[in-house]
């Protein structure tokens, strides 16, 4: 598990730590992935609901599009179609494949651009949809949107897979006393 503390005014670190956070959400996606065949990806579970191949697509269309020249031009691109982004794609494994090609390419890009931010940067102000945002605040807003739709992939996922087959990223339950005492133990606390 990655350590995410940093020192103070340290834009490095800071950086250094959204990385990590977006890493690890990205890791959490994929690992609910990885547990559907591609009935489970295209499955959508109630009307009015998202698949996880819609989710992973929106996703994939956000993050090329809010990261693509992130300091540079404004994060919601002429180029993309954030609605055709939410209509059920073919349930196939290439359309999968499709699906899962945009997402790592987002996810990179998302890389690339916060592996060049500098502390100037942080100061600086970019647009979404022509409403200025400061770095650091259209950062946040980013981790919180990843956050929610990854949520919802694995909740899908699972209600899919089962929790009796479901293979735990984060802690499973009832071993919350064990991972405790593991970490005071590596933190001698």
């Amino acid at each position: 598990m990655p350590d995410h503390r940093y020192e103070s005014g340290s834009t490095a670190g800071m950086i250094d730590t959204w990385r990590a956070i977006f890493a690890r959400q990205r890791a959490f996606g994929e690992h609910a992935f990885d547990q559907l065949d591609d009935a489970g990806f295209f499955w959508t579970p109630a009307d009015g609901l998202n698949s996880v191949a819609i989710i992973a697509r929106h996703l994939a269309g956000n993050l090329l599009s809010r990261w693509t020249d992130f300091l540079t031009s404004d994060g919601e691109k002429p180029w993309r179609d954030r609605d055709a982004e939410f209509e059920p794609p073919e349930p196939t494994s290439a359309s999968r494949r499709a699906i899962m090609d945009g997402w790592e390419k987002g996810w990179d890009t998302l890389d690339r651009a916060l592996a060049g931010l500098t502390d100037a940067d942080l100061r600086r102000e970019i647009t979404i949809r022509g409403a200025p945002h400061a770095v650091h605040a259209a950062i946040a807003r980013q981790l919180d949107h990843y956050a929610f739709h990854v949520g919802q992939i694995n909740v899908i996922a699972r209600l899919h897979v089962g929790t009796a087959h479901w293979k735990w990223f984060t802690l499973p339950p009832g071993g919350t006393k064990a991972f405790n005492e593991l970490v005071r133990a590596k933190h001698h606390a």
